[in-house]
């Protein structure tokens, strides 16, 4: 297994009426010329939790990240077309259950947004505000 340091967090940067899932997050990366979803895991609107890339690929999802790192990403991000924090309640259990048993795993890695290694809004929150006790 490769050694893994920190969970990243982002959003499909969608509106968040829209039902979005890994299937067709892994389209949108084929058109881009990937070989498959850059995301580890990702996570629809009704907290439903989805395989993207196997953990033990690296990922693509954040430029100069992708070796040590898992990436989760929760559908939204968008509310009419502005970046806005619109993880639902079932999203976020979801999500700390996720970084949770991942910790069990591979011990203790830290959380980041996608916003902290690149000038981007997503996943359109501060996870170090919004989380401080998971960080």
């Amino acid at each position: 297994m490769r050694p893994i340091d920190k969970i990243i967090l982002h959003c499909s940067a969608t509106n968040d009426h829209l039902e979005i899932d890994a299937a067709m997050i892994d389209s949108w990366h084929r058109r881009r010329g990937w070989s498959r979803i850059g995301y580890h895991y990702v996570i629809k609107r009704d907290g439903t939790l989805e395989f993207g890339r196997p953990v033990g690929d690296i990922g693509a999802h954040v430029a100069g990240q992708n070796t040590g790192s898992i990436g989760i990403c929760y559908i939204g991000g968008l509310r009419d077309d502005k970046p806005c924090d619109t993880m639902t309640s079932n999203q976020e259990m979801t999500m700390i259950q996720l970084v949770n048993s991942l910790r069990v795993v591979f011990g203790p890695l830290t959380l980041h947004g996608h916003n902290e290694f690149a000038n981007k809004a997503c996943p359109s929150f501060d996870v170090r505000k919004k989380y401080s006790w998971l960080i």
